[in-house]
């Protein structure tokens, strides 16, 4: 593991009529994570909010801009340059379009999949910072996709998987800064899909008793 802090960035949208939107879904989860650790209470820098603790015994970060999600850079971007940090000591979190919901996957590079605030960050910095994809669904036709990631995520949706969903993130996100994609991955689909208890056995039936012959 590295001496290198870790910026853990979330996007999303301020204000509180967007809180509960689908596009929220990387404030979400860095607030979880907030909450979930021993960080500092929410201060107001580089046009966002930021948060300092620590996970896994490195140093991390916690940034949400607060410059609408298209102009996430804006606020990213400085915070890294400030704290002297390589683009491979960033994670951004946030949702994505092209994951059906409840699924979550981790990525170092790649293109920005429609993601306004992963195209402003990546014009910024380039391309090569991990991201954690946090799955919404794809509506359909493209012209629902503005209603869809800015409409809320649904009761049941907050109930079935966005809510363990976000514990589960929070939970492992000393795997992140352990630079541990993998087992950061794998310990949210446990959390999430734990293995059945294995069924107990049938039993053996009895061998039939052999009849003594007569002699």
């Amino acid at each position: 593991m590295t001496d290198t802090p870790l910026l853990i960035a979330g996007l999303g949208n301020p204000g509180a009529e967007y809180a509960r939107n689908r596009h929220n879904a990387g404030f979400m989860a860095v607030d979880t994570i907030h909450e979930s650790y021993d960080f500092s209470p929410w201060r107001s820098r580089f046009q966002g909010v930021i948060s300092e603790g620590t996970l896994g015994k490195r140093k991390v970060y916690l940034l949400k801009p607060m410059t609408y999600m298209n102009l996430s850079g804006d606020s990213i971007g400085p915070a890294m340059r400030f704290f002297k940090l390589p683009v491979n000591a960033l994670v951004v979190m946030h949702d994505e379009l092209d994951l059906p919901a409840a699924k979550l996957k981790v990525k170092t590079g790649g293109g920005d999949a429609g993601n306004n605030g992963a195209k402003s960050i990546t014009a910024t910095l380039g391309p090569d910072y991990r991201r954690v994809r946090i799955g919404i669904g794809h509506p359909g036709g493209r012209e629902r996709v503005h209603g869809h990631v800015l409409g809320n995520f649904t009761k049941a949706d907050e109930k079935e998987w966005l809510v363990p969903m976000l514990t589960a993130i929070a939970e492992a996100a000393p795997l992140l800064a352990k630079d541990n994609d993998i087992g950061f991955m794998n310990k949210i689909t446990l959390a999430l899909h734990p293995p059945r208890p294995n069924a107990p056995k049938p039993a053996k039936p009895a061998a039939p008793k052999k009849e003594k012959s007569e002699e």
